[in-house]
């Protein structure tokens, strides 16, 4: 049996062998397109791990290189766009499945998928290419990004001994607000650190973390030391009264040595320390106040009130107790050089002996340099003597330039030294 066609006839045999090479076609159109589309996932996938590499080195590395590794990459991804729109088209171009499909559209499918196939395999070479020779860059980045994970969990601890610290010495009834409003004020850091190095670079974020990590140590550290500086600050309140108190008597005391100096000696030898014992009452009074004020501070556990205001008694009792007692030791060094100027003077002429001694010491003849202002000292030595000639010598003048004098020839000797340290 036979069908006829136009012009020619067709047998059944004959229908059968062109089928079976339309099947064949559609075939290898079909393993066109699987091909095509292995090719196209491999490409995807080696461009997203490629993508997670380069994210890497962005994240770790600010250096030229890695910027134009990223440049590399995009210019990459618009060339795998390309060929990837092409494989779509080829793929939406031909329907394989359609019952109905002409040989000539079987073998125009698979030649197109091919060459897509192709141009997808040469780009994911050229991708492949491009990851080796990041591998250096990518080595440093992981190594760089090695360091994060590690410092952010220090950084975290830190902020959970601080906290703890804390809420122990709050449990025993100190507030310490300054080192709570230092915790909190760690906060926006801590939400930066969280939010990683792909956000903020690995060098930024390992600095950070060292940063919180160093104030909450700090925190910590200030928060265990609390109960026992409120300790040693009640010890300090304690002997700064009692020193203020001391300070006081001994001003009212000053009045008689200043009488005693008045009777026995000629006006210059004290008139400077007139101020002294009004001047003190005045300091030491004002002492007391800022020991009270220190102790209302304590009280409130104002820490950095009462150590500012016990610094600030501590100074002015200090500036008090010398004042007080330069009166006694004026005093004492006017009764010893009245009653034996000469002592104070051998003791300046043993200096500049032993200065002449120096100066001459492999010489034979002194430099001018240093001879010079040691014979100025003997003379002015001498011309002091005068000075305590008459009814009422000035004693004080003498002792200070018995003082200026020595101090002068002690500047020689150092030059000399260190002239011939550095020869």
């Amino acid at each position: 049996m036979a069908d006829t066609y136009g012009r020619g006839t067709v047998t059944t045999a004959s229908r059968r062998w062109f089928g079976g090479r339309d099947e064949s076609r559609r075939a290898d159109a079909q393993a066109a397109k699987d091909a095509a589309a292995a090719a196209f996932y491999e490409l995807d996938t080696a461009q997203r791990d490629l993508r997670i590499s380069i994210e890497t080195i962005a994240a770790a590395d600010g250096s030229p290189a890695a910027r134009q590794a990223t440049e590399g990459f995009a210019a990459l991804g618009q060339r795998i766009d390309q060929v990837s729109h092409v494989y779509i088209e080829a793929v939406d171009a031909h329907d394989l499945d359609r019952a109905e499909l002409e040989a000539s559209v079987a073998t125009r499918a698979r030649d197109q998928l091919t060459r897509a196939r192709d141009e997808l395999l040469r780009v994911k070479g050229e991708l492949e290419r491009f990851a080796q020779g990041l591998q250096p860059l990518l080595d440093k980045a992981e190594t760089q990004l090695a360091r994060v994970a590690p410092a952010r969990e220090r950084a975290r601890a830190a902020l959970i001994g601080a906290s703890d610290a804390l809420d122990a010495v709050r449990a025993k009834g100190m507030r310490a607000d300054d080192l709570a409003a230092r915790l909190a004020a760690l906060g926006p850091e801590l939400t930066k650190l969280n939010q990683g190095a792909a956000l903020h670079g690995v060098q930024e974020t390992v600095q950070r973390a060292d940063r919180i990590l160093r104030d909450a140590e700090a925190i910590r550290a200030e928060a265990a030391r609390l109960p026992e500086r409120a300790a040693e600050i009640d010890r300090r309140l304690v002997s700064l009264r009692t020193r203020a108190q001391a300070l006081r008597n001994r001003a009212d005391r000053v009045d008689p040595v200043l009488s005693e100096l008045r009777r026995r000696f000629s006006a210059a030898c004290w008139q400077d320390l007139q101020h002294v014992p009004d001047e003190a009452a005045r300091d030491v009074s004002r002492a007391e106040e800022q020991l009270r004020e220190a102790g209302v501070a304590r009280d409130e556990q104002r820490w950095a009130d009462v150590g500012a205001l016990i610094e600030a008694v501590r100074g002015a009792l200090d500036s008090t107790d010398g004042a007080v007692s330069a009166a006694q030791d004026r005093l004492t060094r006017l009764e010893a050089v009245a009653r034996d100027p000469q002592a104070e003077v051998d003791r300046t002429r043993f200096a500049i002996r032993d200065a002449q001694r120096l100066a001459m010491a492999g010489r034979s003849v002194p430099d001018p340099r240093h001879a010079r202002p040691l014979d100025d000292a003997v003379a002015r030595v001498g011309r002091a003597l005068e000075g305590l000639e008459g009814r009422h010598p000035d004693y004080w003048a003498f002792l200070q330039e018995m003082e200026a004098v020595r101090a002068s020839v002690n500047r020689v000797v150092s030059g000399i030294r260190e002239e011939r340290g550095q020869g």
